[in-house]
């Protein structure tokens, strides 16, 4: 590829404006609406399983219900993730800034809620689906199976809004993927993790699950790969994300992000093996009556 092509890929993320339109004080930007790209698709793929599949026995209203019960999980997950793991000293002193859109270190500034955390989010959805499966009388680990295979995709949209967005770019390079973010300031070249996480947590990891969701007959077993799959993928790409300018490296030079993905491919694993262990048991079960 030509130098003019490394120019225009290194300059890239100057060009992009990420508000598609404004009106008055209203901006619609690429970011929120990618993020319902990913809610959208991840439904649609949902539905796609349950008119093609013949093992679920779900209604769509359920599916609907879940879902919403999902995203609200997901974004008050996100927030108090963000705030626990993330700067829980500064929002202890702060504390109307975890839910209230304003700074009031110097008098009252409007700034959005800044700041959100995957893992947050991730146990956000966990608990919601827990909450919903039970109330309403559903497997939480069918629903588990149906809609982990289908979740990943929407990742890719979720991360390139990211990138559009300019935000969560990667640690300096002098590699020719580099590019320039404004955002990150100085003259330095960062690696754009954004688009590696769209390709691997989304695309790549999207394909394995899809792959794997007619061979994995141990019900619930998705949610383990899914938990060991993405936090791998993500633990390498944090070599490559720039770690939070006030946490930096926390432990041995790892990221607060690869430590919360250690923790998920551990809790991947004792998933696997605890729904093996329950599946023995339940296959054990009729032998021992008999005798």
């Amino acid at each position: 590829m030509g130098t003019s092509f490394w120019h225009w890929w290194q300059h890239l993320p100057s060009k992009m404006d990420p508000v598609i339109f404004a009106i008055g004080p209203f901006k619609l930007q690429y970011y929120g609406m990618m993020y319902l790209v990913a809610f959208g698709v991840a439904y649609l793929m949902v539905r796609y399983r349950l008119a093609r599949e013949e093992r679920w026995e779900v209604s769509v209203e359920h599916v609907q219900g879940l879902l919403t019960a999902m995203i609200v999980g997901l974004i008050l997950g996100a927030r108090l993730g963000y705030v626990v793991f993330y700067n829980a000293g500064y929002y202890m002193s702060h504390p109307l800034e975890i839910i209230l859109p304003f700074d009031f270190s110097n008098g009252m500034r409007f700034t959005g809620i800044s700041g959100m955390s995957y893992h947050g989010g991730l146990i956000g959805v966990i608990l919601a689906a827990l909450y919903y499966t039970r109330r309403n009388g559903l497997s939480f680990l069918e629903m588990a199976d149906l809609f982990i295979p289908a979740i990943p995709l929407g990742y890719t949209f979720g991360r390139l809004g990211n990138f559009i967005n300019g935000e969560l770019y990667g640690r300096a390079t002098t590699a020719r993927i580099g590019m320039y973010f404004p955002q990150a300031g100085g003259d330095a070249m960062r690696h754009p993790s954004q688009l590696y996480e769209a390709f691997f947590e989304g695309i790549v990891l999207f394909a394995l699950l899809w792959l794997l969701r007619r061979r994995v007959r141990l019900s619930g077993a998705m949610l383990g790969i899914y938990l060991i799959g993405y936090g791998t993928v993500r633990f390498m790409i944090e070599f490559a994300r720039q770690p939070d300018d006030h946490l930096g490296l926390v432990w041995l030079g790892f990221s607060m992000g690869q430590l919360l993905c250690a923790a998920m491919i551990t809790a991947g694993i004792a998933v696997l093996f605890w729904l093996a262990a329950a599946d023995r048991r339940k296959q054990a079960s009729p032998t021992r009556s008999q005798g």
